[in-house]
C-alpha cells in the first residue's frame, strides 16, 4: 500500500509532496516528489495532510477513566487501545509515589501487559516515591523516601526489566549516587517535584540526569540570585525539558523561554494526563486523591493542578498557534525528541524506511484523519 500526503514528517526535514510504501508492517520506501511511482500499488491520497510518526507520550498516567495505578491489567489494555485515538502509537505507563507494595504489585501488572494491543508500551516511568515535601504537587508524601537502588532494581525485576525511566528530587541524600547506579542498569533519570537549588541539580545531571520532569511545575523557579531548578532546566547542557503544553501548566510566554533557551531539538511535550483524559468533566481520582476535572484541567481539593487531560495533538497545536514552534518542530517535539530522552528512537518516533509503520495522519488543523499502527490502518 501506497499512501501520499502534502507533508511528510522525517527525522531531519518535512517533504513536500512524498508518499510511503507499506510492505507488512513496515515503511518500505519513502518517494520524494517527482519520483516514480509503482503503478501496480493501492494508492491512498491524503490531500493537504501531513504524514508524522506517532506520537511518543512518554509521561502519561491514564486515560479513559483508567489509570496505570489502578493495579489492573484491564486498566492497563484499555489505555493501550484508546490513546490510539489521539494519535499515541508508543508510551511509558507512568506511575505516581505509593507504597512500596503498590508500586511492585502495579510494575509486574505493567510488565505482563507490555504486549496488549494497541499504543506499545516502551517501558514504565516510576514518578516517584523519591521527592521531597515542598513541590509535592498531587504526590502523596507519606510514601516519599530516600533514594533506593534495591528498590529500583527490584521493580526492574518485577516489571521483567521494564522500567525505563524515573524521576527524583536532587537535593535528597544519596541523589548523586543513586543517578549513576541506575544509569548502570539502563534507568534514565528525571529530575522533579524538587526544591533543589541549581547546583544541586547540576551534581545530579553531572551524574547522569537528562531529564527534567514537566519544566517550571513542581519545581524551585528561576530567581537571579538563585536559578534552581529552573535555571538549570533553561541552561544545562545535554539534557531534555518536559513541558505540558495546555496553557494551563505553563504560559505560552514561559513556554517559549524554554524553547528559545534549549532549542526545540531539546524540549519535549509530554501530556502528564490522568484518568479524566477523554472523558466528561465530573469527579475522579489522581492515585489516593479526589480530582475534579472541569473539561480543560484537572484539580485537587485544594485547586492545585492534578496532572492534566492535554493530548499530544492538543500539545502540538497549542505550540504551532503560539508561535513557538514551526509545524516540523512541534511535530518532532511530540515524536523524535521524546523517543530520544529515554533511547527509544530505534523503535519509535522516526519515519524511516526499514522502521515500523507507526504513523498518525494530521489535517491542515493538526486534527487526526487516521492512525496506522504496525502497517495498518485502523
Amino acid at each position: 500500500m501506497i499512501i501520499k500526503a502534502k507533508n511528510i514528517v522525517l527525522s531531519d526535514q518535512m517533504i513536500e509532496d512524498g508518499a510511503i510504501m507499506i510492505k507488512g508492517d513496515k515503511i518500505e520506501k519513502i518517494y520524494k516528489k517527482g519520483d516514480h511511482i509503482q503503478a501496480n500499488e493501492e494508492v491512498k491520497d491524503y490531500g493537504q495532510a501531513t504524514i508524522s510518526p506517532g506520537f511518543v507520550d512518554t509521561h502519561i498516567h491514564g486515560f479513559s477513566g483508567c489509570d496505570i495505578m489502578d493495579k489492573s491489567s484491564q486498566s492497563v489494555k484499555v489505555i493501550c487501545k484508546d490513546i490510539l485515538s489521539i494519535g499515541v502509537t508508543s508510551f511509558l505507563p507512568t506511575t505516581l509515589t505509593a507504597s512500596v507494595d503498590d508500586l511492585n504489585e502495579v510494575v509486574k501488572i505493567v510488565g505482563n501487559c507490555r504486549d496488549s494491543y494497541g499504543a506499545k508500551i516502551q517501558g514504565i516511568f516510576l514518578e516517584g516515591p523519591f521527592f521531597t515535601d515542598k513541590y509535592k504537587g498531587a504526590q502523596n508524601n507519606e510514601y516519599f523516601s530516600k533514594p533506593s537502588i534495591e528498590k529500583l532494581k527490584k521493580w526492574q525485576e518485577l516489571s521483567g526489566n521494564l522500567i525505563k525511566k524515573i524521576a527524583i528530587a536532587p537535593e535528597l541524600e544519596g541523589a548523586e549516587d543513586f543517578i549513576r547506579e541506575a544509569r548502570k542498569i539502563g534507568v534514565y533519570v528525571g529530575l522533579g517535584h524538587s526544591d533543589a537549588t541549581f547546583e544541586e541539580a547540576k551534581r545530579s545531571v553531572d551524574a547522569g540526569a537528562n531529564i527534567f520532569v514537566h519544566t517550571y511545575n513542581g519545581m524551585s523557579g528561576l530567581h537571579h540570585r538563585n536559578p534552581g531548578m529552573v535555571g538549570a532546566a533553561l541552561t544545562l547542557e545535554d539534557v531534555f525539558a518536559e513541558m505540558i503544553c495546555d496553557g494551563h501548566h505553563v504560559h505560552p510566554a514561559a513556554a517559549n523561554v524554554v524553547v528559545k533557551a534549549r532549542g526545540c531539538d531539546s524540549v519535549m511535550l509530554v501530556s502528564d494526563c490522568m484518568m479524566a483524559g477523554g472523558m466528561p468533566p465530573g469527579q475522579y481520582k489522581l492515585g489516593d486523591f479526589n480530582v475534579t476535572m472541569d473539561g480543560k484541567t484537572a484539580r485537587l481539593e485544594a485547586g492545585n493542578l492534578a496532572g492534566s487531560v492535554l493530548s499530544m495533538k492538543e500539545a502540538v497545536k497549542n505550540v504551532i498557534s503560539w508561535g513557538i514552534a514551526s509545524p516540523l518542530e512541534a511535530i518532532h517535539m511530540a515524536t523524535l525528541v521524546p523517543a530520544k530522552s529515554v533511547g527509544i528512537d530505534d523503535v519509535c518516533g522516526v519515519i524511516d524506511e526499514g522502521r515500523i509503520a507507526d504513523l498518525v495522519i494530521l489535517d491542515d488543523k493538526y486534527e487526526i484523519i487516521d492512525v496506522y499502527l504496525d502497517g495498518k490502518r485502523l
